[in-house]
């Protein structure tokens, strides 16, 4: 296959057609040369950030090196989703939950993106072998050795912010990323500018203080780590920190500027499902494993499993003292879990019913 540069120029126009047919916002092409990240991410495991995130350490230098990873790589297609079910007053919503709702990331109410995306992308890779021929392709989302905000950075898409995701002057943050590793030498887009200047809100929102430089976040104390990728005992001295998020933590991006232009999804998969936008913690809690399997089918929620699942919630409903101290609903809840036959789910049960003033 061998398509001179008129041709390729032609081809990039379509598949960022295509694209818009398959429910993606926005389209863009840029090369492989990470070069620039390399040091900073090194410095990033280096400082033991990654928490226990190995799979951040391991591939050596295919991680920074596309080419590595699938030989023959020279473009990256950068794909971005829009996530948000609707958009106006989200973030006035979101910000006003009460003590005993459960707060879920937005992103993870609806359907598992994994999937959307995944799919969307691979159908898009099958146009393009259609209208060229057999090529060499690899589609990612979120998945395997890719750093898809560099990537989606150097295609022009957006820019890092000082939260680490990705901005965009039309989007703001709210959308998931993909991309397609490719062996075509399409014409690439011109990166943006950062745009973030001295704002700070991000930083200072942080219920933990994660983002302990622009740019930079220890993973260890994100609330968004230590209630999905943790796999033990959520520290004792961050509990407190957590609030009642027990899926995720969007903090940062409900007070991003730029956020004012998030866009409403353009497919249905990431609608609202089981009432996760306004579920209470007792009721969740009381989920069995099976219920908890069934109810959450589909969801990217259901990969932590049901023994995190409660931890998450039990740090929440202990958490909810500070505004519901000894709520009968709550300890009687809590104290429903005191035989689980998981210690970690014990402890943090106990540790629950104690801000309650509930001794074990």
């Amino acid at each position: 296959m061998s398509l001179d540069s008129t041709a390729l120029a032609d081809l990039a126009v379509q598949i960022r057609l295509w694209g818009k047919e398959l429910g993606f916002a926005e389209l863009r092409i840029g090369d492989v040369d990470l070069s620039h990240i390399e040091g900073s991410f090194q410095a990033w495991l280096d400082a033991g950030y990654h928490g226990e995130m190995a799979y951040m350490a391991s591939h050596g230098s295919k991680r920074t090196r596309p080419a590595e990873l699938v030989p023959g790589t020279v473009r990256v297609i950068s794909a971005r989703m829009n996530y948000l079910p609707k958009t106006e007053s989200w973030r006035a919503e979101e910000q006003g939950q009460a003590a005993d709702k459960a707060v879920i990331s937005l992103y993870a109410r609806g359907r598992d993106y994994h999937k959307v995306l995944r799919t969307r992308l691979q159908q898009l890779a099958e146009r393009i072998e259609k209208a060229i021929g057999p090529f060499g392709y690899r589609v990612f989302t979120d998945s395997a050795p890719v750093m898809e905000v560099a990537l989606a950075a150097k295609a022009g898409l957006g820019w890092r912010g000082k939260h680490s995701l990705l901005l965009s002057r039309e989007a703001g943050s709210m959308f998931f990323l993909g991309e397609i590793l490719i062996d075509i030498p399409l014409p690439v887009d011109e990166p943006v500018g950062q745009h973030c200047g001295q704002c700070s809100a991000c930083m200072d929102v942080c219920p933990t203080k994660a983002i302990v430089a622009p740019y930079t976040v220890d993973a260890r104390l994100c609330v968004s780590y230590l209630t999905i990728e943790l796999h033990g005992s959520i520290p004792v001295e961050l509990r407190p920190l957590i609030g009642n998020r027990v899926y995720g933590c969007d903090d940062c991006q409900l007070v991003c500027p730029w956020n004012k232009f998030a866009q409403a999804a353009a497919v249905d998969d990431f609608s609202v499902r089981n009432g996760l936008d306004n579920a209470r913690m007792v009721h969740l809690f009381a989920w069995t494993e099976e219920q908890f399997l069934r109810m959450l089918e589909g969801s990217p929620i259901r990969r932590i499993g049901h023994e995190r699942w409660l931890r998450n919630i039990a740090v929440g409903l202990g958490n909810a003292a500070t505004a519901m101290r000894g709520d009968a609903e709550i300890v009687a809840a809590l104290q429903s879990r005191l035989a689980h036959p998981s210690e970690m789910v014990r402890e943090h049960v106990v540790w629950a019913l104690g801000q309650h003033g509930v001794a074990v």
